[in-house]
């Protein structure tokens, strides 16, 4: 027989009940939200950053090299100890940390440049040549100018050796007159001083 008195079991299973449907409505808004993301990402297009190119100025290492300067710990970053580099905001310790730091990717692209190199044509690198050959520096000589310089160092040693006799001839003139004081012709017999064979015997 039956029990009437029926009572309500408690579910003690401890199995986890997922309801499919609620899962598929998450999946779908994550979705929603992943592709909104991307959206917003990339709505321009990618930064074209302009190809790496030489330096136009000269990179100053040795203005303030063996100078002493006081350092304290409240002064602004471009009056600190070290290379200050305006463009990053940044102060470097030493000078191949420097040049590490303008060389560098993150230095090239605050200054708006990528890291590749434009390639010349064949064009380009012979235009490049023929500007180096006309602007050719003064120090270079030639033959004749090789020619030149030696005649006229020749004349300079010329010069300085003969200024050299000169002041040797003077210096034995000066000798020869402290050697040979004048003296009195009496006191110079007295002292026998009188010269060979011309003493008089009596």
């Amino acid at each position: 027989m039956a029990s009437s008195n029926t009572t309500g079991g408690v579910d003690n299973t401890f199995r986890k009940k997922f309801d499919a449907e609620e899962f598929k409505e998450r999946a779908r808004e994550r979705e929603k939200k992943e592709s909104d993301r991307s959206k917003s990402r990339s709505k321009g297009p990618p930064v074209q950053r302009a190809p790496l190119k030489h330096r136009d100025y000269h990179v100053d290492l040795e203005s303030r090299l063996g100078k002493t300067q006081v350092v304290t710990p409240v002064a602004p970053l471009s009056q600190q100890a070290g290379y200050f580099c305006r463009v990053c905001d940044c102060v470097v310790k030493d000078s191949a940390n420097y040049l590490d730091h303008i060389n560098g990717k993150k230095h090239q692209r605050a200054l708006g440049m990528s890291m590749r190199v434009e390639r010349s044509s064949l064009e380009q690198v012979q235009e490049r040549f023929e500007a180096l050959k006309k602007r050719k520096t003064p120090g270079t000589f030639t033959e004749q100018d090789l020619d030149e310089r030696i005649r006229k160092q020749e004349e300079v040693e010329e010069e300085q050796k003969r200024q050299r006799r000169e002041k040797k001839k003077e210096k034995k003139k000066g000798k020869v007159i402290e050697e040979e004081p004048e003296m009195d012709p009496e006191v110079a017999e007295m002292m026998g001083f009188g010269g060979f064979g011309s003493s008089k015997k009596s």
